[in-house]
């Protein structure tokens, strides 16, 4: 299946101002999923003149309350944990019989890498039904943004099970920032059907005409930094994927009752930091 193709005209259509059409499509989206309006800002099919503008909607305000305790970590998505744990020999687990590379999942870097070795990650996917757009779960400053072409493989728990190494051979985007705790890596995967990866300080990040990967790297402090603070939105999915995020050594710890299948809400209780400045 040309997922490439698929997934760039369901993006122009998803784009596209359609009038009834979209406001249509929309309102089957929302019947099929059963997804709850009453928490979004605008509640009806006819507000959203796209259908990315209603995938990626707004919620209203204080809908999802972010935990302010400084010495935790919040949930960056709505979702459900796909795996969390140890990064081990410098591997990752996908599910049960497969692993894959941490190095392979930041870009192919030694050096990108060095500094999550023998720490933790954890991998939250994010159904059709759910909120779209991406929150930070602590402060913290953007140092560099590495786009990875990709395939574009679904990313359901399907698929996770039986597809090897599907995310670090998925098309990503890796944005890797410095915390008052250490390194943190977040990978916002793309999938089947997922038009674009935005971020909040770059837009719309879509594959490159040419192959390779490319990188962008941003200043640590001064008028020209890009800083966020606890449950700063910095990017969102125009359709469902999954997000991985990496820590450093002894950075953090996840709370004991999160596992596999958990269902996540963001601004909830992610886990504790263990080295907090």
């Amino acid at each position: 299946m040309p997922k490439h193709l698929i997934s760039r005209l369901a993006g122009k259509f998803a784009a596209a101002q359609c009038g009834r059409v979209t406001t249509k499509a929309i309102e089957a989206f929302i019947k099929h999923y059963g997804i709850n309006m009453s928490e979004a800002k605008l509640k009806n099919a006819e507000d959203f003149t796209t259908f990315n503008d209603f995938f990626t909607r707004e919620l209203e305000d204080g809908a999802r309350p972010i935990n302010n305790d400084e010495a935790t970590l919040c949930y960056p998505v709505d979702g459900a944990i796909s795996q969390q744990g140890d990064i081990t020999d410098g591997r990752l687990i996908q599910a049960k019989g497969f692993d894959y590379s941490l190095e392979t999942l930041l870009g192919g870097s030694y050096n990108t890498a060095k500094p999550f070795q023998g720490g933790k990650f954890s991998c939250i996917y994010l159904a059709p039904k759910d909120y779209h757009r991406i929150h930070m779960p602590m402060a913290a400053t953007l140092r560099e943004m590495i786009f990875v072409p990709g395939d574009l493989f679904s990313v359901n728990p399907l698929t996770a099970n039986n597809v090897p190494n599907l995310f670090s051979r998925n098309e990503r985007v890796v944005a890797i920032f410095d915390t008052n705790s250490g390194p943190l890596a977040m990978v916002l995967v793309g999938a089947t059907i997922v038009a674009s990866i935005e971020t909040t300080w770059a837009g719309t990040i879509t594959s490159p005409r040419k192959k390779g990967i490319f990188r962008e790297s941003y200043p640590a402090d001064g008028a020209d930094a890009i800083t966020f603070e606890k449950g700063d939105e910095m990017g969102r999915f125009k359709l469902g994927s999954t997000v991985v995020s990496t820590f450093a050594p002894g950075m953090i710890e996840f709370t004991v009752d999160a596992h596999a299948g958990t269902v996540t809400r963001l601004g909830e209780l992610y886990a504790n930091i263990v080295n907090a400045d």
